[in-house]
């Protein structure tokens, strides 16, 4: 007689290539700031979908923090998608780390101020009224990926404030500039709007005025290395699919859908 665990290993039997390759689909990912929070809403989505593992990693899009994406690369860390400013996934592109054929867009992005939470909200709603309060502001953070670059290098420039408000700003690195104004030790912040909201003891003042603004599109790219190319793909299909907009833009960001 046939005990019970050889029965269910019968049944199981014809499942168990298929069990195996799913179990052994691991799709690797670096995700920058500006996409994470709605990464990690969907990323968790699509493994329930599939049945596919997705592994990830975190990173700013540029600059020499050791968690930086291009640092993360040029250690040689397993990954198969990165999710990034497109002008960085472009250079990776370019320097054929990145397939060209692969790259999509996923979101634009805009740059928010965040204050401590129950702090009075300066008014950045002009572009005179930001000149006055950067110039009041005791300390200013900035981060050190896309919307720091763009505040130090060409926003205070703009503004032609460079001289006074540059030495009493601080660049961040390898945390969420939200968090530093949360903590008092900058009375202003900048960065992506998805990386203010939702900081416990932060809140986001608003949008830079539309005259200063940058918009960044962050977008997704299958390394020339990747191990799982084709999972990689469905994945970032999935992150610019119509299903995933909703998502997008409840994190304070503006999907890019793809069609067809």
């Amino acid at each position: 007689m046939l005990t019970r665990r050889a029965i269910l290993a019968g049944l199981l039997a014809p499942l168990a290539p298929r069990l195996s390759r799913a179990q052994a689909t691991e799709i690797r990912v670096i995700c920058s700031g500006g996409f994470t929070a709605a990464y990690n809403i969907l990323a968790p989505r699509f493994e329930q979908m599939t049945g596919k593992k997705v592994v990830s990693a975190y990173g700013a899009s540029m600059g020499n923090a050791p968690d930086a994406i291009p640092q993360r690369l040029a250690r040689g860390e397993p990954t198969d998608i990165i999710i990034l400013a497109r002008s960085a996934l472009d250079e990776f592109t370019a320097r054929g780390v990145v397939r060209p054929d692969s790259r999509v867009d996923l979101a634009e992005s805009r740059i928010g101020v965040a204050v401590r939470a129950g702090a009075p909200k300066p008014d950045i709603s002009t572009v005179d009224a930001l000149r006055r309060t950067l110039l009041a502001a005791p300390s200013i953070a900035y981060s050190a990926s896309a919307s720091g670059v763009y505040v130090l290098t060409e926003l205070y420039k703009r503004l032609g404030i460079e001289a006074e408000v540059a030495p009493k700003s601080r660049r961040i690195l390898s945390e969420r500039v939200a968090a530093v104004v949360a903590r008092g030790e900058a009375e202003i912040g900048f960065q992506q709007i998805s990386e203010i909201l939702g900081i416990p003891g932060a809140e986001l003042v608003g949008p830079l005025p539309p005259e200063v603004q940058q918009v960044t599109v962050f977008s997704a790219g299958v390394l020339t290395s990747a191990q799982q190319p084709e999972a990689a793909a469905e994945l970032i299909r999935f992150l610019s699919s119509a299903d995933a907009a909703e998502t997008v833009k409840s994190t304070g960001l503006d999907p890019i859908t793809r069609r067809g």
